[in-house]
This record gives C-alpha cells, sequence and structure tokens, in this order.
C-alpha cells in the first residue's frame, strides 16, 4: 500500500520539476492516479469486497456526473460546453474519499491535496467555474463515502444534525 501511495507523493512534486508552468497537464494526469491508485490498492491488498465497493461508486460517480453534464450543459468559462459539474474534479475526488473511507485519513490526506490540486487546476486553466469543481467533488466524496465501507479497525467521522455538528467513532470488524 505504501508504494502506491509514493506514487502519487512522486507526482504530487512533480509539478515543481517536470510539469513546471503545466499546471493543467498535472491536473489531467491526476485525475486519473489517484483512482487509479484506490482502485490498484483493492488490486495489491487482494481486497475483493473494497474491489467491488470501488467498481459500484466509480460507475455511480461517472454516471451522475456525465449525466448532469448533458442535462445541464452549462458554458465553460473558455466557451466550450458541458461545464457542469467538473469530470476532472469528481473524478479524482471519488478516488481520494475511496481511499479515505476504506484505507483510512492518513492514506487519503494525500489523496485529497492531489484532488484539490485537479480542482484548482479545471478552474485555473479557465476550463471551470469554481461551482463546477465544488459539485464534482461533492459527487465524487459522495459515491464514495455512500458504498464504501471502512476495511477494518476504527473510523472517525464528521456528522451533521439539526441540532449542530459532531464527530462519530465507530469499530467495524
Amino acid at each position: 500500500m505504501k508504494k502506491l501511495f509514493l506514487i502519487l507523493v512522486i507526482l504530487l512534486t512533480m509539478n515543481q520539476q517536470v510539469y513546471a508552468g503545466k499546471t493543467e497537464t498535472l491536473g489531467d494526469v491526476l485525475q486519473v492516479v489517484i483512482p487509479s491508485v484506490a482502485y490498484g490498492a483493492t488490486l495489491y491488498m487482494d481486497d475483493k469486497e473494497g474491489e467491488y465497493q470501488f467498481y459500484k461508486s466509480f460507475a455511480t460517480n461517472s454516471v451522475v456526473t456525465f449525466g448532469l453534464k448533458y442535462a445541464v450543459n452549462r458554458q465553460r468559462p473558455n466557451g466550450g460546453d458541458y461545464s457542469f459539474p467538473s469530470g476532472h474534479s469528481s473524478s479524482a475526488f471519488q478516488g481520494a474519499s475511496f481511499i479515505h473511507k476504506r484505507y483510512g485519513l492518513t492514506y487519503g490526506l494525500l489523496a485529497y491535496a492531489g484532488a484539490s490540486y485537479v480542482a484548482y487546476s479545471r478552474v485555473y486553466a479557465k476550463k471551470h467555474y469554481t461551482s463546477d469543481v465544488l459539485a464534482g467533488a461533492i459527487l465524487g466524496m459522495a459515491s464514495s463515502f455512500y458504498f464504501t465501507t471502512p476495511r477494518k479497525g476504527v473510523k472517525i467521522e464528521p456528522t451533521s444534525m439539526a441540532e449542530g455538528y459532531g464527530v462519530t467513532l465507530s469499530y467495524h470488524y
């Protein structure tokens, strides 16, 4: 598992070396790498249950994201079509939140950093509005959080209720 995340770290640091000045290109790469690392983790760890959960999350996220793109057909800041929601952000955040929910926040933090960079790169390149990338991030995260269960161990999650906010602590065995 650590080897897969090392690859992600290397790709994130390449921004200053190989991709200097190419923010959009690195965002394009990371939007594929992050869910690939998430799926690769299920294979590497022989996690059949996680693999199935990844399929459901990925498929749901893709169908909803692209369905909304065609239904809404919002014009992009650069004049193109199908701006809302951001597919790049949706894909990156689906992978990041799958890693977080299945394997823990420690692994998820790096993936979230990469996914945030993807979202930033889309706005920076004038491919999306901020609302497009936020909607994509929400869709990606929602699909993973809905279909994914922790592999094992203790899970700590923020919660929101009518009375306020809190933290849920649970143990999965």
